[in-house]
């Protein structure tokens, strides 16, 4: 049995759709309902890592699990590997950060990130850590802007990030929660190349048919907008992230998508091409 957590999220529905059709799945979710795309033999169960005794049901006879968590600071990672051990469950394939390889990154996210990675690997179950950099579908947070007023804001728009497409993460969670091999290893994964939010923009454009123009946030812009979606500390966390990304610490690009799933890693025009409608006009 494959427990898949986070299946409401990016990654998460992509492994869901990805595991084979004959493997047994059962998905964790605090609100079932809105678990869409899962194959009609899934088992979905409710439960939160808040709760042991929804762990504890979603866990029996579970032999692996993707692990997602997603409350910075908390104690999530923590919960789940303490049922996840009592259960029985021999190997864990957690979702992480490329960033907890950057020496220089010591934001509340990365150190979160980092504590979260010596829990598993010191649970005494076997352990692959996933280590994305950040997924191109965060470029969905421009959507509204883009539908409105033909306009994407960001900071640092000259800076590079080597980006991933959230199937290829979920690829290699697929390969890694059913193929041998892959215990005690943590991959980076990346995108194709490293590609700035002004060819990004540029790209959107090309793809809709219609000219976008690239707005600079200063970090006093960036600070207040995400302001409206975060709590201060992990607003604080972003803005050092993205200065890092300034700095050239986000650039680089890793073969380790081809190397996992023997095709290249997808590009962000492609990733973009699939999701144009979230960014057309009603």
């Amino acid at each position: 049995m494959i427990l898949v957590t986070g299946a409401t999220g990016m990654v998460g529905r992509e492994v869901v759709r990805g595991l084979p059709a004959d493997a047994a799945v059962r998905i964790l979710a605090r609100d079932p309902a809105r678990v869409f795309g899962a194959p009609s033999h899934a088992e979905i169960v409710p439960g939160d890592y808040g709760d042991p005794k929804s762990l504890a049901n979603a866990l029996c006879g579970v032999r692996s699990a993707f692990l997602v968590t997603n409350r910075v600071g908390g104690d999530q990672d923590a919960c789940f590997l303490r049922a996840a051990r009592s259960a029985g469950v021999r190997h864990v394939v957690k979702l992480s950060a490329a960033a907890v390889e950057d020496c220089q990154a010591d934001d509340l996210i990365t150190r979160w990130q980092r504590g979260n990675e010596d829990l598993l690997r010191d649970s005494g179950m076997e352990w692959t850590l996933l280590r994305p950099r950040s997924f191109m579908s965060n470029t969905l947070s421009w959507a509204a802007s883009v539908r409105s007023e033909h306009v994407v804001r960001a900071l640092y728009g000259s800076s590079a990030n080597a980006c991933v497409d959230p199937r290829d993460i979920a690829d290699a969670a697929v390969r890694a929660l059913t193929e041998p091999g892959h215990a005690g290893r943590a991959y980076t994964l990346t995108g194709p190349r490293a590609i700035t939010a002004v060819e990004q923009t540029a790209q959107l454009a090309g793809l809709l048919g219609r000219p976008l123009r690239f707005e600079e946030l200063g970090p006093e812009q960036a600070r207040a907008l995400l302001g409206t979606r975060h709590p201060a500390p992990v607003v604080e966390a972003l803005l050092h992230s993205a200065r890092r990304q300034r700095d050239g610490a986000k650039a680089r690009v890793e073969n380790t998508v081809a190397e996992l799933a023997g095709r290249p890693a997808r590009s962000f025009r492609a990733w973009a091409g699939n999701h144009l409608a979230a960014f057309m006009p009603a």
